[in-house]
Protein backbone atom coordinates (compact mmCIF):
# COMPACT_ATOMS: atom_id res chain seq x y z
CA UNK A 1 0.00 0.00 0.00
CA UNK A 2 1.34 3.39 -0.93
CA UNK A 3 2.12 6.01 1.68
CA UNK A 4 -0.53 8.27 0.11
CA UNK A 5 -3.20 5.62 0.62
CA UNK A 6 -2.13 5.06 4.22
CA UNK A 7 -2.39 8.79 4.93
CA UNK A 8 -5.82 8.92 3.30
CA UNK A 9 -7.09 5.96 5.35
CA UNK A 10 -5.81 7.60 8.55
CA UNK A 11 -7.58 10.80 7.47
CA UNK A 12 -10.79 8.82 6.95
CA UNK A 13 -10.53 7.36 10.44
CA UNK A 14 -9.99 10.84 11.87
CA UNK A 15 -12.91 12.26 9.90
CA UNK A 16 -15.25 9.49 11.05
CA UNK A 17 -14.32 10.16 14.67
CA UNK A 18 -14.72 13.92 14.11
CA UNK A 19 -18.26 13.43 12.77
CA UNK A 20 -19.16 11.71 16.01
CA UNK A 21 -17.58 14.38 18.22
CA UNK A 22 -18.42 17.71 16.51
CA UNK A 23 -21.47 19.47 17.93
CA UNK A 24 -22.04 21.98 15.11
CA UNK A 25 -24.27 20.39 12.46
CA UNK A 26 -22.85 22.43 9.58
CA UNK A 27 -19.36 21.35 10.62
CA UNK A 28 -20.48 17.73 10.61
CA UNK A 29 -21.88 18.14 7.09
CA UNK A 30 -18.61 19.65 5.85
CA UNK A 31 -16.51 16.87 7.41
CA UNK A 32 -18.86 14.27 5.90
CA UNK A 33 -18.44 15.88 2.46
CA UNK A 34 -14.65 15.84 2.80
CA UNK A 35 -14.86 12.20 3.92
CA UNK A 36 -16.79 11.33 0.76
CA UNK A 37 -14.31 13.16 -1.45
CA UNK A 38 -11.34 11.38 0.15
CA UNK A 39 -13.18 8.08 -0.27
CA UNK A 40 -13.66 8.90 -3.97
CA UNK A 41 -9.92 9.51 -4.27
CA UNK A 42 -9.23 6.15 -2.65
CA UNK A 43 -11.63 4.40 -5.02
CA UNK A 44 -9.73 5.97 -7.91
CA UNK A 45 -6.43 4.77 -6.39
CA UNK A 46 -7.89 1.26 -6.26
CA UNK A 47 -8.67 1.45 -10.01
CA UNK A 48 -12.42 1.63 -9.54
CA UNK A 49 -13.34 4.81 -11.42
CA UNK A 50 -17.04 3.94 -11.56
CA UNK A 51 -17.21 3.80 -7.77
CA UNK A 52 -15.13 6.97 -7.49
CA UNK A 53 -17.52 8.92 -9.70
CA UNK A 54 -20.55 7.55 -7.85
CA UNK A 55 -19.03 8.38 -4.44
CA UNK A 56 -18.17 11.90 -5.56
CA UNK A 57 -21.57 12.54 -7.12
CA UNK A 58 -23.81 10.92 -4.54
CA UNK A 59 -21.73 11.00 -1.36
CA UNK A 60 -20.16 14.42 -1.69
CA UNK A 61 -22.64 16.06 -4.04
CA UNK A 62 -26.26 15.13 -3.65
CA UNK A 63 -26.13 13.96 -0.03
CA UNK A 64 -24.32 17.12 1.08
CA UNK A 65 -26.82 19.28 -0.76
CA UNK A 66 -29.74 17.48 0.87
CA UNK A 67 -28.13 17.77 4.32
CA UNK A 68 -27.53 21.53 3.87
CA UNK A 69 -31.09 22.13 2.64
CA UNK A 70 -32.49 20.12 5.55
CA UNK A 71 -30.34 22.03 8.03
CA UNK A 72 -31.48 25.33 6.54
CA UNK A 73 -35.10 24.27 6.82
CA UNK A 74 -34.68 23.07 10.42
CA UNK A 75 -32.91 26.27 11.50
CA UNK A 76 -35.57 28.36 9.76
CA UNK A 77 -38.33 26.67 11.78
CA UNK A 78 -36.66 27.42 15.11
CA UNK A 79 -36.50 31.20 14.59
Amino acid sequence: MEMFSVVMVLFLIGASIAVSVIKDLLGVIIVFMVYSLVMAILWQQLNAPDLAITEAAVGAGITTLLFVLTLKKIRGEHK
